[in-house]
């Protein structure tokens, strides 16, 4: 399947016909505006967008009531209800002002649940403001959906494959990093720099980070002395068991002769085969 026109193309759309209406009056177009209750509204259900600036959507709120809505939001109609397709903060900021009609351009496409899912998630990626991990579901989701490279998807919302790639990476943190992200305390910089270690030492590195207000390339070097200190670990680890077995192949012939059973050496153990009891009580007999 693949990605339909975008929110862009309807959106311009409607566009025209506000314009459109504004200079004629006439109605012959795409779309229609009109008031509705705000009660009637309900959001785009594939939204993946869920945190929204509260002293942004009070300024916006407070410039509503003041000059009014400059740009309708987007909504097509369900039954004699609305479903919301473009403008969630506007829609948000009525809600906060208490009042009670806001302008809409009834967009007159028809809109399936694909359709909705996909413009949610290209206009969020659209959004200047979309925090790293908003725009990283939204990333993932479109791929998924599509079942599209990341290449392919670079390509359609003009984006290099290594952004698109480094973003999803970061759905890969635990919830803590993830929240100190989504919040502000770090930035997209610092989180990069966490993805690959376990969830624990996520939490130390990064409140090493914000406690110590580390810059990305402060928090890069101790990231990296850390790998190179697991990465010394786990080498000796490694060598350790290699050394192991390796002593127990250096010893086979000697098995050979003093051992009168069939045996099997696997890594670290010496795994021997009897027949019958009479061989295990012969075997007894050896160790006593």
């Amino acid at each position: 399947m693949a990605l339909g026109r975008g929110l862009s193309a309807i959106l311009d759309e409607v566009g025209q016909a506000y314009e459109h209406e504004m200079q004629s009056g006439h109605r012959d177009f795409v779309g229609e505006i009109r008031e509705v209750p705000v009660e009637l509204i309900s959001p785009n259900p594939y939204q993946p967008r869920k945190n929204f600036d509260k002293d942004a959507l009070l300024e916006l709120s407070e410039s509503i009531k003041k000059h009014g809505l400059l740009q309708p939001i987007v909504v097509i109609e369900k039954g004699d209800n609305y479903l919301l397709v473009a403008g969630e903060r506007r829609l948000k900021a009525h809600q906060l002002a208490g009042l009670e009609k806001i302008k809409v351009i009834i967009a007159d496409v028809d809109i399936d649940e694909v359709k909705l899912r996909e413009l949610a998630l290209i206009e969020n990626i659209q959004r200047e403001d979309l925090n790293a991990i908003e725009l990283a579901h939204s990333y993932d989701e479109l791929i998924k959906v599509y079942d599209i490279t990341h290449d392919k998807l670079a390509n359609i919302v003009s984006k290099s494959r290594s952004q698109i790639t480094n973003t999803i990476r970061l759905l890969s943190l635990c919830d803590y990093v993830q929240k100190k992200l989504i919040d502000g305390e770090i930035s997209q910089g610092h989180a990069k720099i966490l993805v690959g270690f376990s969830n624990g030492e996520q939490k130390i590195l990064v409140d090493t980070i914000i406690g110590q207000k580390l810059s990305v390339r402060e928090a890069e070097a101790i990231a990296k002395n850390k790998k190179q200190k697991q990465m010394g670990n786990e080498n000796s680890i490694n060598r350790q068991k290699k050394e192991s077995k390796d002593f127990i192949i250096q010893h086979k012939d000697i098995l050979s002769k003093k051992l009168p059973f069939p045996f099997k050496v696997k890594e670290e153990k010496l795994e021997i085969k009897f027949k019958n009891e009479e061989e295990f009580k012969k075997f007894l007999s050896m160790l006593g």
